[in-house]
């Protein structure tokens, strides 16, 4: 069936229906927490396994129907690569230069694995900004 593909939720009290990959992208936004348990700004875009053009998607659905001045491009491990990737994509192919990297800031997070053994990982905050 068609509507298969659909999905429904609650947004501040409002039925969303969403379709495929973009409502993945939606919920990510609505209901990302950070690991204090606080709900996470909606101008971040957190960077992982889906389709490359989900997060494009994303980044550009920020500044042109919410009008965020402002969106942080998050990833970790091996996925910063393809952070770099939306960030420029986004800013140079589908908003046409009318926005800009603003701040890069790299750092590293060191967490146990599921052995007990100490982990470090790289991560990466692309914040693309609004030309004015």
């Amino acid at each position: 069936m068609v509507f298969d593909k659909f999905k429904r939720f609650k947004y501040n009290n409002i039925n969303v229906l969403t379709f495929g990959g973009f409502s993945d992208y939606l919920m990510s936004t609505i209901t990302e927490f950070n690991d204090r348990g606080t709900k996470m700004l909606d101008n971040n875009i957190f960077i992982g396994g889906k389709p490359f053009m989900n997060y494009v998607t994303g980044v550009v659905m920020q500044f042109t129907t919410k009008n965020a001045d402002d969106v942080i491009i998050k990833a970790r491990g091996k996925f910063i690569s393809r952070a770099v990737d939306v960030a420029e994509v986004s800013a140079k192919r589908f908003l046409d230069n009318s926005v800009s990297v603003r701040d890069i800031r790299i750092d590293s997070e060191g967490f146990k694995n599921n052995e007990g053994r100490d982990i470090r990982v790289s991560t990466i905050e692309i914040t693309l900004s609004k030309n004015r």
